[in-house]
């Protein structure tokens, strides 16, 4: 092409942003990532257990803290195989898994897409209280084949104890738990709609962030015992990171509701197809016959193939006199190969397809079956998506 080549400003659809921390691994092809927070986690985890290994072993000495941390590690080792479990089974499901991060309160599984069937969810959320239900029989029964009650032992009974209650405790029926990811799949499956999958699960996860509160002060008192303020700290504070993770996905399911109304066609701007060799002034009459000044004029190869577009504002800049002369790539923004979008996709669909072709230019070419038929600014989708969150 001659001449400069302004360029329109880029602006990619929005993505999520990796968790920081260090990478250690592997899973699937997706990083293992260890957040800072994790050390925070195991220190008071390790404090907090110390009591117990001093009374159950009170033969130890400093050794009771070297105890605790491993049964702190041990933790963490059952629940990132239920983050794996997660994993493998989003990846046999046909999802991409972007992380696994081992955080401060526990883990989380990343991964891109959505589920196309309330099966799909099911299998993908069951598989984790599963796996640490399994690893806490698995635990049991060797702790069982202990002929004392050593070291080894308390580790195994406590691996078999906290698998329990982490299997258990994550089957409570109720959003962000995976019990809730259960649930919302069952709703979906009975209705037809997974919104009213995910908002009912958000409020039944809001009644178990109310009732884990509700059970560290008033269990006691029916026992005739005052609360104890150490529980009932605990209590409020996983109280409260349900109570905001229920929030959120119901603030999502109904984000998801309004999004499945944008849609290509709606939010695509018309535009023709010209040659790429063609002049600026016969670009012009291409886009008046088109329809005017709203017309993107898209730039195609000998194979019809868009290649880039013509830039509305440098294109108006050339003299009337030497718009014959000066050929459109003078004022043409390429494309990167294959920055097309199908005019029929809308909803989730249409972000996850715009996610793939997107993230290089802010303009994707929409096709029919081959044929141009207009030209998707990824700045208005960012626009409308926002709108629709705000419920607009």
């Amino acid at each position: 092409m001659d001449g400069p080549e302004p360029r329109a400003p880029r602006t990619p659809p929005p993505a999520a942003p990796r968790t920081k921390g260090w990478v250690i691994g592997r899973v699937v092809g997706a990083p293992v990532i260890l957040t800072p927070s994790w050390f925070l986690a195991a220190a008071i985890l390790t404090v907090l257990f110390a009591p117990t290994v001093q009374r159950l072993a009170p033969h130890l000495g400093a050794e009771i803290y070297l105890v605790s941390f491993a049964f702190v590690l041990l933790l963490f080792a059952s629940v990132f195989l239920h983050e794996v479990a997660h994993a493998v089974v989003a990846r046999a499901r046909g999802q991409r898994v972007t992380e696994l991060a081992v955080t401060l309160w526990g883990g989380h599984t990343a991964y891109s897409g959505t589920s196309s069937r309330p099966l799909d969810g099911f299998l993908i959320s069951v598989v984790g209280p599963l796996t640490n239900l399994a690893l806490a029989v698995v635990f049991w029964v060797t702790f069982q084949a202990q002929p004392t009650f050593s070291v080894p032992a308390l580790l195994l009974y406590a691996g078999a104890f906290s698998n329990a209650f982490v299997g258990f405790f994550n089957l409570l029926p109720g959003l962000p738990l995976d019990g809730g990811q259960i649930l919302e799949s069952a709703v979906w499956a009975a209705t037809g709609s997974r919104t009213k999958g995910t908002v009912a699960a958000g409020w039944v996860g809001r009644a178990v962030a109310v009732g884990v509160v509700a059970w560290a002060l008033v269990w006691p008192l029916t026992l005739g015992r005052q609360p104890d303020l150490w529980t009932v700290a605990w209590a409020a504070l996983i109280g409260a990171f349900l109570w905001s993770g229920a929030g959120q996905a119901i603030t999502a399911g109904r984000t998801r509701e309004a999004v499945s109304g944008l849609s290509v066609r709606a939010l695509a701007r018309p535009a023709v197809a010209v040659p790429s060799a063609a002049s600026v002034g016969a670009v012009g009459r291409s886009v008046a016959l088109a329809g005017g000044p709203h017309v993107l004029a898209v730039l195609v190869d000998g194979a019809g193939r868009p290649v880039g577009y013509a830039d509305p504002g440098a294109a108006a800049a050339v003299p009337p006199d030497a718009a014959e002369t000066t050929p459109v790539g003078a004022v043409a923004v390429p494309l990167p190969a294959g920055a097309t979008i199908d005019a029929h996709l809308q909803g989730q669909d249409m972000l996850a397809a715009l996610s793939q072709v997107g993230r290089e230019g802010a303009v994707v070419v929409v096709t029919d079956d081959g044929r141009v038929v207009g030209a998707l600014e990824v700045a208005r989708v960012v626009a409308a998506l926002r709108d629709a969150q705000r419920g607009r």
